[in-house]
């Protein structure tokens, strides 16, 4: 058996959930919920962009019951996540820290290695 941290590096973590970045695979592992989700970093962004739309505003204020949750599709993990205003502000933090963090990776990269980017 492989160990798991040979091939998967954390990239963040908060009180519910952890993501890493998988080198067999080139995605981006998503452990929040008690769901595991698996995503190439176009879908991982096209996921943060689908989280990060939700109107938290309108769930806070709405007193509606079609309003104490939001259903989140994440069809390349085929998921469908029914989740709570609570959990959605945790979700949008893990992601959003992931997010910092693959970044920060990307620009240490270009400054180490002296990557020349193109516009």
């Amino acid at each position: 058996m492989i160990d798991r941290a040979t091939y998967q590096t954390e990239l963040f973590s908060n009180s519910k959930g952890v993501t890493y970045q998988c080198d067999r695979t080139a995605r981006i592992i998503v452990e929040f919920g008690g769901y595991i989700m698996a995503f190439k970093i176009t879908d991982f962004l096209y996921f943060k962009r689908k989280v990060d739309s939700v109107d938290l505003h309108a769930m806070i204020f709405n007193l509606s019951d079609d309003y104490d949750f939001e259903v989140i599709e994440a069809p390349q993990a085929n998921l469908s996540l029914k989740l709570t205003l609570c959990e959605l502000v945790n979700l949008r933090d893990l992601l959003a820290g992931t997010k910092f963090m693959l970044d920060l990776n990307s620009m240490l990269y270009e400054l180490i290695y002296n990557v020349p980017t193109y516009a």
